[in-house]
């Protein structure tokens, strides 16, 4: 399996920019779907974007639309998370995840196979 190490977790105010990195190591990167999650305290982690192998198809939760965009680089063998115009909403610990699967059903973790330890994003107001 892949393993993922996710970074660029930091502490933000209302309205401010983080891009949220992951790397993945021991596995051939373009075969696997990749997808982000977040748990905020207290909270189920719930299901942020996710991106097929060649990024020709993304998802995105109903929350950040608009304002969040998910890349990946396979010679990289990284995804990224862009996330613009951040709400204190948005504060979570941030997961990165990979699902062996081609196209799954992208908003369900069981759907993933590896998962990053996360990273904390603090936003406040």
């Amino acid at each position: 399996q892949v393993q993922l190490v996710e970074s660029g977790g930091a502490l933000v105010q209302t309205g401010g920019v983080l891009r949220l990195s992951c790397a993945a190591s021991g596995g051939t990167f373009s075969n696997y779907f990749m997808g982000w999650f977040r748990q905020a305290p207290g909270k189920e982690r719930d299901f942020v974007a996710g991106i097929n192998w060649n990024g020709g198809r993304v998802f995105y939760g109903d929350s950040v639309k608009g304002r969040f965009s998910i890349s990946r680089d396979n010679a990289k063998n990284a995804v990224y998370l862009q996330m613009n115009d951040l709400k204190p909403e948005d504060t979570a610990v941030y997961y990165c995840a990979a699902s062996q699967t081609m196209s799954p059903l992208y908003a369900r973790e069981f759907e993933y196979d590896s998962w990053g330890q996360g990273t904390q994003v603090t936003v406040s107001s």
